[in-house]
């Protein structure tokens, strides 16, 4: 990634040049070959980094939690996934459905 000399935000990669994300500030620089090889541009994400949020993810068959209580029924047991959504120092989220009426939740450790 390369950030602006002027404002600090984010450059893209556009016909040959950076040009800074900041509509206010629009900077452009020449783009640097080498650094260019170090550097992978992706626009869409990888199935890793997509967290279950649609309405029919399949939560069956992951493990359950016993100490869990759901806000909307009170059931007493979940469905729950853990995926990292913050910095690999801190503790990951878990995703909860529970079992009985199917509300989604996130726990934060």
């Amino acid at each position: 990634m390369q950030f602006c000399d002027d404002c600090g935000s984010m450059m893209v990669s556009r016909d040959g040049e950076m040009v800074c994300q900041n509509d206010d500030c629009g900077a452009t620089t020449e783009r640097d070959e080498a650094l260019a090889a170090e550097f992978e541009s992706t626009t869409e994400q990888t199935g890793d980094e997509v967290i279950e949020t649609e309405e029919g993810a399949n939560f069956e068959g992951k493990p359950t939690a016993k100490d869990i209580v759901c806000d909307k029924c009170g059931h007493g047991e979940a469905w729950y996934t853990i995926k990292q959504t913050g910095a690999a120092d801190e503790p990951p989220t878990r995703f909860f459905k529970c079992k009985e009426c199917g509300h989604r939740w996130r726990g934060y450790n």
